[in-house]
C-alpha cells in the first residue's frame, strides 16, 4: 500500500511488523529484525520462480520501508541487465532491460555492497530508471554463486535518503542470499530444460532408431526414426512386443530368442544383424546395440537399444553375391560346347525352325521346344534368348532331370537359412538368378508334381516363395522349356499337370531329327571335323565319299549328339589325312526312335533288325557285337538313364545291376560328349 514520505525514516526495519503477541505473554517478544526476517521467510517460503521473486520484492520493500525493490539478472553477462521482479510503490510493475553503464549498479561487478545514502540521481544522470523516479537513496548487493560468478543483484531505492544502518544492511544481505539460491535453482532448471530439449530433439530426429524395452519384451518408448523404419506410428509401437516385428522363420525365431535371453540376463548386444518386418511386410535389416539397465539392487530393468538401418547394405551385398553367382554361371556356360553360332544347316526343316525363332524371340511369351534327344534344343533356346530384348541379361539353364528329387524346389526357388537341415545360409534359386533374364528348363517333363504346381504359380503370378520364407519374391523371368517326352501322353497318364502344359505350350517349337535334315549332315560333319581335329592335333583335308554317303544313310537315333560321338571316335582312330570311317564304327541301322522311349516289346524287333542279312562278302557280326549294339541303341534312346520306369534296364527286361555288369563286360561307357 502507498506510504506518505517520512523525513525521519531510517534504515531500521519497520516497527509496523509487530510480533502480534499481547502483553503478559509467557513468551518474550522477538526483536524487530527477527520478526521482519520471519515475515520475509514465511512470505516467500511457499513460492518458487517468478512467484517467489514477486513475493520477495514486495516483502523487502515493506521490511525496509522503501518504495522500489528490484531483482535483476545478467542473462548475457554485464553490462546487460534484465529485471526478474520490480516492486514499484504498491504493485509489481513490468520488467525491463537496460545497460548498467553509467548507473550505480555498474559497481556491482566488484562483488560488494553498493550504497548511496543520498543524491544518487544527481550522481548518475544516465541512470534513466532512477532519474525518472526521482531516486535519492540507493542500495544494491550482488548475487554470487559458489564459484564467485555474478548472476545478478538485489537493489532498493527510494525518493528519500537511505542512511547506512548496519542491521538493515545485514538484513538486506540475508534477502540477497535467499534470492541467490533461488536464482541458481532457476538457472539450473533452465539448463536442465535446455539439455532435455536438446536431448529430445536429438532423440526424435537422430538418424539412429532408439527404443527402450521392458523386461516383458514390450517397447516402453521409441523415437520417430524407429517409427519411420518400421512404418508404424510411435503410438502403435509403444506397448508392442518387440519380437513380433521379427520374421516368423526358423532363423528369425532363433535370433529373437537369443536376443531376448541376453535381455533378461542383462547382457549387452553389440552390432548384431537382425531382420525385421515393416508394417507393409517388406524386410528391414538393422545392426542392433543393446545396453541393459540395472536397478540399485542389481536387478535387470528396461534396456536401451539402438538400431542402425543396413537394408541398403544387405541388399547391395545380396545383389553383388547374385551377380557373382551369375558371373560364375555364365563363365561355365561360355565353356559349354554349344552356342547360337553353331546352328549348322540349311535344310528346309531347319529353316522353318529358325524362322519361328525369329518371330518369337522379340516377344516375352513362354516357348516349349520339343524334339528327340540330341536335336539341339538348348542351342535353339540360346538362339531365342540371344535375339530377344533380354539378351544383355543372363540365360540360366536348369536340367530338371539332373536335379535330386529332394532338392529340386531349393535349386529352383532358393531357401532361407535354417529352412531345413544343412541350410546354413540363405541361397538364391535359379529363378532369382534369372531375374530380368531368361531361364531354360531342360527336360521339364521330369519335374515332380509338387514342383510343377510352384512353377505354374511363377508363370501365372510372377512370384514364388523361398523354402522357409514368409514373403513372396517377385521376379520377371522369361521361361523357355524343353522336353523329349510327349507331354500330352504324360498329362493323360497324370504325370504332368494339364494346366502347366497349357502355360508352357504358348509357342511350341518342334526340332526335326537329323534323319529329316540329311542335307545338313555334310555341313555338320565338316564343322565338327575341324573342331575335333584341332583338339587332337591331327590335320585333315576332307572326308571320303563313301564315308559321307554312309553317314547320310544312317538314321542317327541319337541325332547330332550321336554324330559328334562317332566323328570324335573316328578322328582319334584315323591314320591318314582324309577321314575314312570304318563300317564297324557305325551301329547297325535301326528304325528311328520317336520322342517317347520304345516299349520293351520293341527289343526283339531291334535284335532281329540287328541280325538282318548282310551284303555279299560282309562278315556277319558276332553275337557279342549284336548285343553290344542293341544295348547302345537302347541307352541312347533313354539318354543313358539305366534305372527307373523309363530306364534302359526296364526296356531290356534286365535288372539294373545285371545291365551294368554286361555294359562293363562289353566295354560300354557313356561318352564324354
Amino acid at each position: 500500500m502507498a506510504r506518505k514520505p517520512d523525513p525521519t525514516r531510517s534504515m531500521t526495519p519497520s516497527r509496523g511488523l509487530a510480533t502480534g503477541r499481547g502483553e503478559g505473554s509467557a513468551v518474550p517478544p522477538e526483536s524487530d529484525e527477527l520478526h521482519a526476517l520471519r515475515e520475509v521467510v514465511e512470505g516467500t517460503a511457499a513460492g518458487v520462480g517468478r512467484e517467489f521473486f514477486h513475493s520477495l520484492v514486495r516483502h523487502v520493500s515493506e521490511a525496509l520501508d522503501v518504495r522500489y525493490a528490484i531483482v535483476a539478472e545478467f542473462p548475457k553477462g554485464p553490462p546487460h541487465v534484465r529485471t526478474i521482479a520490480f516492486w514499484e510503490c504498491d504493485r509489481v510493475s513490468d520488467n525491463f532491460e537496460y545497460d548498467f553503464t553509467g548507473t550505480p549498479c555498474a559497481e556491482i561487478v566488484r562483488g560488494g555492497l553498493v550504497h548511496y545514502a543520498a543524491g544518487v540521481s544527481r550522481l548518475f544522470p544516465r541512470a534513466a530508471p532512477l532519474v525518472e523516479r526521482g531516486a535519492e537513496g540507493y542500495m544494491a548487493v550482488p548475487f554470487l554463486n559458489g564459484a564467485g560468478n555474478i548472476l545478478g543483484h538485489l537493489a532498493v531505492f527510494d525518493r528519500r535518503p537511505m542512511p547506512a544502518e548496519p542491521r538493515g544492511i545485514s538484513f538486506f544481505r540475508i534477502f540477497a542470499a535467499r534470492a541467490t539460491a533461488e536464482l541458481e535453482r532457476l538457472w539450473a532448471e533452465r539448463r536442465l530444460a535446455e539439455s532435455e530439449a536438446r536431448y529430445r530433439d536429438l532423440y526424435e530426429n537422430a538418424p539412429t532408431a532408439y527404443l527402450v524395452v521392458g523386461t516383458d519384451g514390450r517397447i516402453v518408448s521409441a523415437n520417430r526414426r524407429l517409427a519411420e523404419l518400421l512404418g508404424f506410428r510411435v503410438e502403435e509401437l509403444v506397448g508392442a512386443v518387440v519380437h513380433s516385428f521379427l520374421p516368423d522363420t526358423p532363423a528369425g525365431k532363433a535370433r529373437s530368442l537369443e536376443v531376448y535371453r541376453k535381455h533378461l540376463a542383462g547382457e549387452p548386444v553389440s552390432g548384431w544383424e537382425l531382420e525385421f518386418r515393416r508394417k507393409d511386410g517388406r524386410p528391414v535389416w538393422v545392426h542392433v546395440w543393446m545396453v541393459p539397465g540395472r536397478g540399485e539392487d542389481g536387478t535387470v530393468q528396461a534396456s536401451r537399444s539402438f538400431f542402425v538401418d543396413i537394408t541398403d547394405q544387405v541388399l547391395a551385398e545380396r545383389e553383388r553375391a547374385r551377380l557373382q553367382q551369375q558371373n560364375v554361371y555364365l563363365q561355365e556356360e561360355i565353356k559349354a560346347a554349344h552356342n547360337f553360332e553353331e546352328i549348322i544347316g540349311r535344310s528346309p526343316a531347319l529353316a522353318n525352325v529358325l524362322a519361328e525363332v525369329g518371330r518369337v524371340a522379340p516377344t516375352d511369351v513362354t516357348v516349349l521346344i520339343t524334339g528327340e534327344t540330341g536335336t539341339g534344343k538348348e542351342v535353339i533356346a540360346r538362339a531365342i534368348h540371344s535375339a530377344s530384348r533380354r539378351s544383355d541379361k543372363p540365360l540360366i539353364k536348369v536340367n530338371c532331370a539332373a536335379l535330386p528329387a529332394g532338392l529340386v524346389e531349393s535349386e529352383l526357388f532358393g531357401h532361407e537359412r535354417g529352412a531345413f537341415t544343412g541350410a546354413i545360409a540363405r541361397r538364391l534359386g535359379r529363378f532369382e538368378l534369372a531375374d530380368a533374364g531368361t531361364i531354360f528348363l531342360d527336360e521339364v517333363g521330369e519335374l515332380p508334381l509338387d514342383t510343377q504346381a510352384k512353377l505354374l504359380r511363377v508363370l501365372q503370378e510372377r512370384e514364388f516363395d523361398r523354402l522357409g520364407g514368409t514373403a513372396p519374391v517377385k521376379v520377371d523371368v522369361r521361361v523357355i522349356a524343353a522336353t523329349n517326352r510327349d507331354l500330352l501322353a504324360e498329362v493323360r497318364d497324370r504325370r504332368f499337370r494339364e494346366d502347366l502344359h497349357y502355360r508352357l505350350n504358348v509357342f511350341p517349337v518342334r526340332l526335326p531329327p537329323l534323319r529329316e535334315r540329311r542335307d545338313d549332315i555334310p555341313l555338320l560333319v565338316h564343322f565338327l571335323l575341324g573342331r575335333f581335329a584341332a583338339r587332337v592335333g591331327k590335320p585333315f583335308d576332307g572326308v571320303t565319299r563313301r564315308t559321307m554317303q554312309r553317314l547320310q544313310e544312317y538314321p542317327w537315333p541319337g541325332n547330332v549328339r550321336e554324330l559328334e560321338n562317332v566323328l570324335e571316335r573316328a578322328v582319334i582312330l584315323a591314320t591318314g589325312p582324309t577321314l575314312d570311317i570304318a563300317p564297324d564304327l557305325l551301329p547297325n541301322p535301326v528304325p528311328a526312335p520317336v520322342c517317347e522311349p520304345p516299349s520293351a516289346a520293341a527289343a526283339p524287333q531291334d535284335a532281329a533288325l540287328a541280325a538282318a542279312p548282310r551284303t555279299p562278302g560282309q562278315t556277319p557280326p558276332s553275337l557279342e557285337a549284336v548285343e553290344r549294339d542293341h544295348i547302345l541303341v537302347v541307352l541312347r534312346q533313354t539318354n543313358w538313364i539305366i534305372t527307373g520306369p523309363r530306364g534302359a534296364a526296364r526296356l531290356l527286361g534286365l535288372h539294373a545291376n545285371t545291365l551294368r555288369s554286361r555294359m562293363k563286360k562289353l566295354g560300354i561307357a557313356r561318352p564324354a560328349h
